[in-house]
């Protein structure tokens, strides 16, 4: 199983940048993604999640209208755009993989995960 993020960088505030996910080794159409970071110093947390069919996706409140996740089951891959940023953004970005599971916010819910790719957003 592996999981690729790629896509971050440094931006400036209020810039954008999308994310990219390539998942192989698994049935990637069957598992709901989600996409997590983790601050300088901070917790990880959750960031937004889409279910396998690409239908629902739900976000933490603070991306809500920012961030927009999906999904290409085609090309095994996730996305993360992200747009308006703020240097509170600045993190470690994760994808990761359930097999379904009931709380999708939580990160022991994932079965496999990515290693991060870095965001840097400066003011």
């Amino acid at each position: 199983v592996q999981l690729q993020a790629s896509g971050g960088g440094l931006v400036q505030a209020g810039g954008s940048l999308r994310l990219s996910c390539a998942a192989s080794g698994y049935p990637f159409r069957r598992y709901t993604m989600g996409w997590f970071r983790q601050p300088p110093g901070k917790d990880r947390e959750f960031v937004a999640v889409v279910t396998p069919s690409g239908i629902y996706t739900e976000y933490a409140d603070s991306m809500k209208g920012r961030f927009t996740v999906s999904r290409d089951n085609a090309k095994n891959t996730v996305y993360l755009q992200m747009n308006s940023l703020k240097p509170e953004d600045t993190a470690l970005y994760y994808c990761a993989a359930s097999n379904p599971g009931s709380n999708y916010r939580l990160a022991s819910e994932y079965d496999y995960w990515g290693q991060g790719t870095q965001v840097t957003v400066s003011s």
